[in-house]
């Protein structure tokens, strides 16, 4: 899942075992519902989302809908890119231009279940790279889906 120049700010930012990141107070509640699993369809309370699922063709589906590993990576990269314009923003950058795309990758782990990996493609084309990967970092530790997944699963961050 890796490509282009990596930044490993999970070894060298991991601090799960010392920051308490967990939530003060619960601002926003999202809803949603899967009927069906993984061959059927997903709903938003609110209606925002109705969406078909389907198995890709790589774990034995059609592929005809959207899959809980899309529907992750565009919640992953959405939620970075926030965290990373809010820092940039906070330390006087104007970030308009960057990007974040995920790649989620799903397959077996070693207790007859699966595991994911995530990697983030961050593109900062305004900054030379020492100040884009603080930023990235910074961006890092804010992120909730970073917070989240931080000690659960690998993570990596491509600048480019």
């Amino acid at each position: 899942m890796t490509e282009g120049a990596a930044v490993d700010t999970v070894s060298t930012i991991d601090t799960a075992d010392t920051i308490d990141t967990r939530p003060t107070k619960i601002v926003y509640v999202a809803e949603a519902t899967a009927h069906g699993g993984r061959d059927g369809y997903v709903t938003s309370q609110d209606g925002q989302i109705e969406l078909k699922v389907a198995m890709p063709p790589e774990l034995g589906g059609d592929g005809s809908g959207t899959n809980p590993e899309q529907l992750f990576a565009a919640g992953y990269s959405s939620c970075f890119h926030n965290a990373l314009i809010l820092v940039g923003n906070r330390a006087g950058f104007d970030l308009t231009g960057s990007t974040v795309a995920a790649k989620v990758g799903i397959g077996p782990n070693s207790t007859q279940g699966y595991g994911l990996a995530v990697a983030l493609s961050v593109s900062l084309p305004v900054l030379d790279a020492d100040l884009a990967g603080k930023l990235v970092a910074a961006a890092h530790q804010v992120c909730p889906y970073s917070n989240a997944t931080r000690g659960n699963i690998d993570v990596t961050i491509l600048l480019g």
